[in-house]
Parts: C-alpha cells; structure tokens; sequence
C-alpha cells in the first residue's frame, strides 16, 4: 500500500467517525479533565472513554475535548499507551505543520468474558478491549437450570481463555454474567415442569460460578447488562436520555438518563416487562407486556401452527421463515411496546426508544416501523416526540453486555460504573 493510499484510507476511517466538533449534549458536559493532583484516575478514564466513542483522536483533540493542557493530555496518553491500552495510529497529513497521531484504543489492553444466561438459551463469549468478540460458545436447552449452566460454563470457559496468550490472559478483567431476575417465577410461560426451575430460588449465581472460575465475577440483570453493551460498545450514548426495549424470550428494559446507565435502588430499574399494556384483559387488569411482546409467545404461535420453531434459539440472527404466524406476530408485539412506549414517556421525556433483540436485523426494523407507525396513532397531547431507533449489538448484547461489567467497572468514568461496589441480587 502507498503512503498516499495510507492517507486516503485513514480519511475515509475518520470520516464516518464522530469528530470533536459533533460532540453530542449526551456527553459534552461532562467531557471535562482537570489538572489538580489526585485525579490521574479519573482523567486516564475520561481519555479512555473518548477514544472508545469517538474513534481514534490526536493529543490536541483530546486537550480541546477536556479542557486539559497539550501537555497534560499528552502525558496522560503516553502513560495509557505505556499501559497497553492505547495504541498509535498512522499519521495523518496533508495538514499545515507536523503531521498528527491519532491514538486508539489497543484491542489487547484487556479482555472480559461474558455470561448469558437465558430461558431458551445461553451464552459465553470472551470480548477485547474494542467490545469485539474474540471467541463464543452457545447451548439451548428447554428451560435453564443451576446445574445446566455451571456445567456450560465448566466445560466451554477453559477453552476460550485458551485462546488468548500467556500475556494476554493476564489482562482479562473478570466474567460478567447477565442473567434475569426471578427466574422461577416463569416456569408455566416457558414450559417448564412444574418445580423444575425451584432451585434458582436460592441459587447464589455470583459466587457459585466464582467457585468454578478464576477471575472476579459480576452479575446484573440480563436486560440491564443488553443496554449496557449499547451504551458501552454500541450507539446509545449518542442519546442522553433513552429508553432501552430487548426482546429475548421476554422483553426486558434498560434506562439511561442523564447521560448515565441507571439500575434503580435494586438493581431493577426499566423492568419494562412487568408494565401493563392497554390491550386485552381479564378480571386481573391489563396484562403485562411480557406476555405480549416476547418471542416465547412467538415460538408457542409456530407451536400451535405446526412450524418448527428451533432456529429462534439455535441461529437467533437467521431465522427460518415463519410466514403469517411471523407477521401476526409482530403486529400484536408492536401493538404493545407502542402502548407501553407512550405511558414511559409520560413519566421520562426520552430523547430516543432503543429496540433491539435475539432476532435477525430485518425483523428487528420490521417491528421498529410497525411501533412507530401504531404510536403515531396514538393519543399523545402534552408529550414530546420521540425517535425510535433500532440497536446496535443485536443477539449477542446481553453476552456482549456481561462481558461489559469488569471492563465498565475498571475502566470507566464514575457516571459509567453501573455496578461499583456491589452487585444486582437475583431475590
């Protein structure tokens, strides 16, 4: 390659990258360094989070974005890329003066392994500093039970890990794990037998895979781990006030105000699916969105039908086709979350809806389309308009998310840290 090709090609990376001067109000205020003695942590993380949302940037770049002086900005990244976690980029010319050196983020600084666990399905995935999944394993089963995922996680852990080199081993942060609240409370919904799932009542899922693995664990509810990947490694920190839908085998939410990932005061802020929705009802109210816009309704459809629904929880991202029932399906699901969309809006004026899920991108749009054109019919007098906007990381973002924790909680800016010193209980 030409240094001329060198220099067009890092035009074009650079190009389709967000550039200081579209800082976004999601994170302009708080983009701020300071040089007074204490706070070499806290600015380490702040250059950290920059490059990780921007792109690769010059010293003057990131001194402009923080208000810290050139020199200041350029010991701290000297130091970062001393670290391993920064790395230079080719100059860029074609300026006036010296040519500048973008600075990015060094995919080797340090890795995380994630754990999902869910109703149809889990997951480990072993993720870089970048948030690129390095290495992943899957399993489905008819229901999850304690013994079923530290089995998984006993067999397939080792082997990722394996992967990496001796130095790069030394560098993994910890194992996140994304699981959901509650989970034998769902036995009927998911076809359970009954008291097959009980023992996740006192199942302790943070230090029992501890026991089994060799690096810090980290638990949070799997919807909240999902929003954290797409605010982490995804998208959704252009948007400073957003809330988040993930379909799964049920729908659960996260929430993001101020520019910050919020869980609430225990660790269960936007449970989303528990939100009662104005569609048919019984004696005992409005039913829960849960039961109106999760796959399991989806996959008992094509049960009822006669169509096999294995390839939902087997290929997530390439579904067979599923026909009317498919079609049926995401009328009625759109049908809720644009019901429930208005009521959240009444309560938080959000810039943007996130929607994203265990689903094929297409069908994910389609569904996206059809929720908004159902909340454009909406009564919505006294409240803002919102854009609904499709997510980023896809099927994986609850792995992906879990990965996230140890990398968040070590190298993240404080209004990052979702989980600083303690972690979501499962009771």
């Amino acid at each position: 390659m030409t240094e001329a090709g060198d220099r067009s090609r890092a035009r074009e990376r650079r190009a389709g990258e967000a550039t200081p001067a579209q800082l976004p109000s999601a994170f302009a205020e708080i983009a701020s360094g300071a040089d007074q003695s204490g706070v070499r942590l806290y600015n380490e993380r702040l250059l950290l989070s920059l490059v990780r949302r921007f792109g690769p940037l010059s010293k003057i770049e990131v001194a402009r974005l923080t208000g810290l002086s050139v020199q200041s900005t350029s010991a701290i990244m000297n130091r970062l890329q001393t670290d391993g976690l920064l790395k230079r980029e080719a100059p860029l010319r074609g300026r006036v003066g010296q040519p500048t050196i973008p600075m990015s983020l060094d995919p080797d600084g340090a890795f995380s392994l994630g754990l999902k666990i869910g109703r149809r399905s889990c997951d480990l995935v072993l993720v870089d500093f970048r948030g690129v999944v390095r290495k992943r394993a899957h399993r489905t089963f008819a229901f999850p039970t304690p013994e079923r995922i530290l089995d998984f996680v006993r067999e397939q852990q080792p082997g990722l890990v394996d992967s990496l080199t001796e130095a790069q081993r030394r560098r993994i942060a910890g194992l996140g794990v994304a699981a959901p609240f509650q989970l034998w409370t769902w036995e009927a919904e998911i076809g359970a037998p009954a008291g097959a799932m009980a023992d996740w009542r006192e199942f302790d899922t943070a230090n029992e895979i501890a026991k089994i693995c060799p690096y810090p664990v980290t638990l949070c509810n799997d919807a909240t781990a999902a929003c954290a990947a797409e605010f982490f490694f995804g998208s959704g920190w252009r948007h400073r006030d957003f809330l988040y839908f993930f379909l799964g085998a049920f729908i659960g939410g996260g929430l993001v105000l101020d520019g910050a990932l919020r869980i609430g005061r225990t660790g269960n802020a936007a449970a989303i699916g528990s939100m009662p929705v104005a569609q048919k009802s019984d004696r005992r109210g409005a039913p829960q969105l849960i039961a109106c816009a999760s796959i399991y309704q989806l996959e008992r459809r094509l049960a009822d039908a006669g169509i096999d629904a294995s390839s939902i929880w087997a290929t997530p991202e390439a579904w067979a086709d599923f026909g009317d029932v498919l079609d049926a399906w995401i009328n009625d699901a759109a049908e809720a979350l644009a019901y429930a969309s208005v009521a959240a809006t009444s309560v938080i004026d959000f810039e943007a809806i996130v929607v994203d899920g265990e689903m094929p991108a297409s069908i994910r749009d389609r569904l996206i389309a059809r929720t908004a054109q159902v909340f454009d019919g909406l009564d919505r007098r006294g409240l803002s308009e919102v854009a609904f906007v499709p997510g980023t990381i896809g099927a994986d973002a609850g792995a992906i998310g879990g990965a996230a924790l140890p990398l968040v909680k070590a190298f993240a800016r404080d209004r990052e840290v979702l989980l600083k010193d303690v972690v979501a209980q499962t009771s």
